[in-house]
């Protein structure tokens, strides 16, 4: 008989790539105007739906998805997208301390709400997309986990799940050529890449119901107990949070310069050396 599974997904709110970038105060300005839900992150909700749809109908029923975000006020909007995807509860880790926080404090905050789930009711597994679109870091999945002391698996292609006495993951990644495929306990946190599926796209129902679902915020206060034990189990200091408490900083930001004006030649059988000085006049070769 199958097991119901209880799946985190770790999710942000990110600028639209394509929209303008601004910095305001050495940060990156972020509305609600031009945020979504980090499309990487939409793999990850694929996959634990995906988990979920495949069960009996009996372990179904118990069985639940929950987004997890750290971000502002309008990162909200990033819960309710995945919402709109088919998870079951979101919560928002948003706190004033935490504005300006490095890939270490994020890890921390993470870390702790999805202790603080744990605490509630076991979690099975944590995933992630393989990267944030705005940062590229791709580090807080693994962050996360070394709090939570949980294995992490990144760049995953393909994973599946085993009951057994103990449960297990085996996971699949592309690693520079090489396919690699590793078992690990779980509970465990994997990122998984774009190539792991297909995301849906949200039916008129969910998009409707996404609009007035519930969605729990935590401050750090509420996570104190999380963060505590995370200190007391590592015997090391908790990152810092904040601006303050990064460890890495914007000093200064200035707009990108406007493109030069477009040079057009018109080849009257000197086009190569016209190529040829415009190479050499802007040190191009």
């Amino acid at each position: 008989m199958a097991a119901a599974l209880r799946v985190v997904v770790a999710v942000k709110y990110v600028p639209d790539i394509q929209s303008a970038r601004a910095f305001e105060d050495r940060r990156l300005v972020r509305t609600s105007d031009d945020g979504t839900l980090n499309e990487l992150d939409e793999n990850a909700v694929e996959a634990a739906l995906r988990l979920v749809e495949a069960l009996p109908e009996d372990a179904r029923e118990g069985s639940e998805v929950v987004v997890v975000t750290v971000g502002p006020p309008d990162a909200e909007a990033a819960l309710r997208k995945a919402y709109q995807l088919g998870a079951d509860r979101a919560v928002h880790v948003v706190d004033d301390a935490l504005a300006g926080s490095d890939y270490h404090g994020t890890a921390v905050a993470l870390a702790a709400a999805v202790q603080r789930l744990h605490d509630e009711r076991p979690v099975d597994l944590v995933l992630t997309g393989m990267a944030a679109l705005d940062g590229l870091g791709s580090v807080v999945p693994t962050l996360a986990a070394s709090w939570l002391g949980w294995p992490s698996v990144g760049l995953v292609t393909a994973f599946s799940l085993d009951e057994g006495e103990a449960p297990t993951l085996t996971a699949t990644r592309e690693l520079d050529g090489v396919t690699e495929t590793v078992t690990v306990p779980r509970p465990a946190v994997v990122s998984v890449t774009d190539h792991a599926n297909d995301p849906r796209f949200p039916n008129f129902k969910l998009i409707m119901a996404a609009r007035t679902k519930p969605v729990d915020t935590w401050p750090l206060a509420d996570l104190e107990e999380q963060l505590e034990r995370f200190a007391e189990d590592s015997g090391l200091p908790l990152p810092g949070v904040g601006g303050e408490g990064a460890r890495a900083r914007t000093t200064s930001a200035e707009p990108r310069p406007p493109r030069p004006e477009t040079e057009v030649v018109t080849d009257k059988g000197e086009g190569g050396i016209a190529l040829a000085e415009f190479l050499i006049r802007h040190e191009l070769v």
